[in-house]
């Protein structure tokens, strides 16, 4: 049985993580008393104790939880965007390719990817590796997440009914300097070479997530359709359980992508939208951002480090 500590259980994702171990058998969580959880010294105890340590804290909290490990034994997964892209840290993707998972298995730090950024990711590698999208292409990203993404200031916006606001929030688009953290994580881990042009937006309700990639195939160099594009993904994430892709008859005949239709679960739904007489595809990404967009996701890399089931818990 090995031990556990999730620094920052409070949190939002920490919460989700808590829930999904505590009824768990197989593992250990390490605690301590909430009063104590921003004590350096409880912390550091508790962080040297654990054989893995999941993190779940702003950015520049994870880097001081990382200094405080002393030993060379305990495992990290780092749930914050402190070190998606840092030399040293494997991306805790396990789908990215046919290498990932055993290097995930051998890692002792691991970023846990983030939920816009897994989405984007996981329509762009495979285009990128498979040579139909060049590494230097303009790639666009357009995404719309539950509010839950933004943490315990967005929650409290649009749920408490003190504030003024409440009540009249309407879907809105952030990160208008076209600046978010999750841009360096695209980049990197789908293999381009510029940064995407990328435009979130907040939706008013709490979790769940679409992901937009657009492509004008008359553009890209080759040829290319929407079936060859559909190809590349169902080779791609073939036989993998939590990454899916969507027939294309079904994506042909939906009415309408439900962004919180994943909720609860841990896959990640891949659909390729298609105009044929104009040459465009858009490829969309649905999952739950609490899901494989945080939590379950640093659940299924904790399995793969423990050497279980990667759906226990799950």
């Amino acid at each position: 049985m090995q031990k556990i500590f999730i620094d920052g259980e409070a949190g939002t994702t920490g919460l989700q993580i808590a829930e999904r171990l505590l009824t768990r058998a197989d593992i250990e969580l390490v605690q301590i008393d909430p009063g104590s959880r921003k004590d350096i010294g409880a912390r550091t105890e508790a962080l040297n104790s654990a054989d893995i340590a999941i993190l779940c804290l702003p950015d520049d909290a994870a880097r001081e939880a990382v200094a405080l490990v002393t030993n060379a034994t305990t495992r990290i997964i780092d749930a914050s965007s402190a070190h998606r892209v840092a030399p040293g840290w494997d991306y805790g993707f396990p789908e990215l390719n046919g290498a990932q998972r055993g290097k995930l298995r051998a890692a002792n730090r691991i970023s846990n990817p983030g939920c816009y950024a897994i989405a984007a990711v996981s329509i762009l590698h495979p285009l990128v590796a498979a040579g139909a999208l060049p590494s230097d292409w303009p790639v666009s990203v357009n995404g719309l997440s539950g509010y839950s993404g933004g943490g315990k200031a967005l929650i409290a916006a649009f749920e408490d009914p003190a504030a003024e606001q409440a009540t009249n929030r309407a879907n809105y688009d952030y990160a208008l300097t076209l600046q978010h953290k999750h841009i360096p994580e695209m980049k990197r881990w789908s293999s381009l070479e510029h940064a995407p042009v990328f435009l979130p937006t907040v939706g008013r309700y709490y979790k769940g997530m679409l992901v937009h990639v657009p492509l004008a195939l008359w553009a890209l160099p080759g040829d290319h359709s929407a079936e060859s594009i559909h190809d590349i993904f169902t080779s791609h994430y073939r036989d993998e359980p939590y990454v899916q892709v969507s027939p294309m008859e079904d994506s042909a005949h939906t009415g309408e992508l439900d962004p919180e239709s994943l909720n609860d679960t841990n896959e990640l739904r891949l659909h390729v939208l298609r105009n044929d007489k104009e040459g465009q595809v858009v490829v969309v990404a649905q999952l739950d951002n609490l899901g494989k967009g945080a939590s379950g996701q640093a659940v299924q890399t904790l399995n793969l480090l423990l050497g279980v089931e990667e759906s226990t818990g799950l």
